[in-house]
């Protein structure tokens, strides 16, 4: 039997209880037997209506569904017409309710497909137009009306690219010549003469048609001016040249670089004097400044030797970093070496991340346990010591993962560049592993300095004999009362259960007080007395339990409720 046949077969009998209720309510009562007649008639017409709505709506549902069979069928003839797909093939669903769904769904995957068909070749139709019109070239041929298929779509689409790259290379080549133009007409104190010289220096260079004739003419025209520049460009340039290595070396600030930035287009007779002055101050700047510059980059040298996790060793190698005779190869010698730590640090940047983060955990853990053993921090009431032990117990986990991540990545990492991954001049499987052993030493350490502590006790007892110490009580914050468990206020321990752990119990002595008093301090709720319910409270005429009726049923009935695809049409 299905689930709704066992659902039905309940509202059945669910019925026929609620209309025996109903008759021993009214016998209890006393109802006449004509009244009983009339609300059970009231009943069974509600029920019925109700009923007949529900199957009206079914009814009207299974209408629009196979409206909306229909309707699927032809809007999928169309469109697998247009889109030039083969007929649609419909699996013979098992009922009408899926087959709708399956015919509605088909519709919307194909009305999508051909609406982004149609938006591709509108956007590629409008890109192909404002290409042509540049390069002035043919625009590719293909209806705009009709829907493309994917092969016309994708040829066009590979037609696009092609005058895309071609505009690009022709426009970097345009922005590199004229930048050389106006340099040279610069440097010539020549201004644009014919039309297509003040084309191409005085217009936006969006606007500037990027033809082949118009390139080569672009050229010709830099070769002629590049000739005649030649002579002066040779001097002022070794000028240039000169300026920007020492700008660079001696991290000259812009607002000095600025003062001369026009001698550094022009080549005229001035600005060849002006570099010549710049050069000269520069190289008498450089040898008063060799010790600031010098001493400057070995601080970021050391930031990043710490990033790296270079070894004393590794550090030490760098001999140059020690030298004390500041000239210019050393400051060369020192430049070479930040450049590589630098690279070096990116190439393996996640890597260092990782290990980075390994040695923070690390310390913290290390920091954790070294505040478990202070014996004042069991009197704290903020809750400090549970977040201490929750994050020391995390780290105790997630040390061990990170370290099988980092170990993996690690040897990924050798293998690909076949050479050791060191950290502190060693493997860092390595170093983690003296870290731990050097932890258990000292764990082991203070084991024994406990037992030899322990010894040097008992002996001295054995001595002078033994002397009772009396545990120093905490002190409670406040003014609060020690309590006594009363043998009979004990609390009781359900018979199956296991008794708290040893170690549970030593933890929350200072909590038992607190759980004793709030027990001993319940008290009983008395519970409230039962409401007294008089015979007026109950429909005494037909008329009232008609009325009462139409109210609950108005209220309760949701005509959708059954009807959970109404939406979805």
């Amino acid at each position: 039997m299905r689930k709704s046949e066992v659902i039905a077969a309940e509202s059945v009998a669910c019925l026929n209880k609620a209309l025996c209720h109903l008759k021993d309510i009214w016998e209890e009562i006393g109802i006449p037997e004509d009244q009983r007649l009339e609300r059970t008639n009231v009943v069974k017409n509600h029920i019925k209506g109700l009923l007949d709505m529900m199957i009206a709506e079914e009814e009207s549902l299974r209408t629009r569904l196979m409206t909306s069979i229909d309707m699927c069928h032809k809007e999928l003839s169309k469109l697998c017409s247009e889109l030039q797909l083969p007929p649609f093939q419909e699996e013979r669903s098992s009922t009408v309710l899926q087959q709708e769904k399956d015919l509605r769904t088909r519709v919307e995957v194909l009305l999508e497909e051909k609406n982004q068909r149609m938006q591709a070749l509108k956007a590629l139709t409008e890109q192909d137009q404002d290409l042509c019109d540049l390069l002035c070239s043919q625009t590719f041929s293909i209806s705009d009306n009709s829907v493309p298929s994917l092969e016309q779509l994708e040829n066009f689409r590979q037609h696009i690219s092609c005058l895309t790259a071609e505009k690009e290379r022709r426009h970097n080549e345009f922005v590199t010549l004229k930048k050389k133009i106006i340099l040279c007409m610069d440097d010539l104190d020549q201004l644009p003469e014919t039309s297509f010289e003040k084309d191409v220096v005085c217009e936006d260079e969006e606007s500037f048609c990027l033809s082949k004739e118009n390139i080569d003419s672009l050229k010709v025209l830099l070769h002629q001016l590049e000739s005649r520049k030649a002579e002066n460009e040779h001097v002022c340039g070794s000028y240039r040249e000169k300026i920007q290595e020492l700008w660079e070396r001696l991290q000259i600030p812009q607002e000095e670089r600025d003062a001369i930035s026009e001698h550094m287009t022009l080549s005229r007779k001035r600005n060849m004097e002006a570099l010549l002055a710049e050069v000269q101050r520069l190289e008498e700047l450089k040898f008063k400044n060799m010790r600031n510059v010098t001493e400057a980059i070995r601080k970021e040298i050391a930031v990043l030797w710490d990033k790296c996790f270079y070894s004393a060793d590794q550090r030490q190698a760098f001999v140059p970093y020690y030298v004390d005779d500041f000239s210019e190869e050393l400051l060369s010698l020192h430049d070479a070496e930040n450049v590589g730590l630098k690279q070096y640090y990116e190439d393996h940047k996640e890597l260092f991340e990782g290990v980075h983060k390994w040695d923070e955990s690390w310390r913290l853990f290390l920091e954790l346990e070294e505040k478990a053993k202070d014996p004042s921090r069991f009197t704290n009431r903020g809750g400090n010591l549970l977040k201490e032990e929750k994050q020391r117990a995390d780290l105790v986990k997630g040390l061990p993962k990170l370290e099988k991540k980092l170990k993996a990545e690690i040897e990924q990492w050798e293998q690909e560049q076949n050479r050791e991954f060191l950290v502190n001049g060693q493997k860092f499987m390595q170093f983690v592993t003296d870290q731990w052993e050097t932890y258990r030493q000292e764990k082991e350490r203070e084991k024994q300095e406990r037992q030899l502590k322990k010894s040097k006790q008992t002996e001295e007892d054995m001595v002078y004999g033994t002397v009772v110490r009396t545990p120093t009580k905490r002190r409670f914050l406040g003014n609060t009362t020690p309590c006594k468990a009363r043998k009979g206020n004990a609390v009781r321990t359900p018979g199956q259960s296991k008794p708290p752990h040893q170690g549970l119990i030593e933890r929350n002595k200072e909590n038992i007080c607190h759980l004793t008093s709030a027990r001993t301090g319940m008290m009983k709720v008395p519970a409230s007395p039962q409401r007294n319910f008089s015979i007026n409270s109950v429909a005494s005429t037909y008329s009232e339990f008609q009325r009462d009726l139409s109210k609950s049923s108005k209220a309760k009935h949701v005509p959708e409720i059954l009807n959970s695809t109404i939406i979805q049409l």
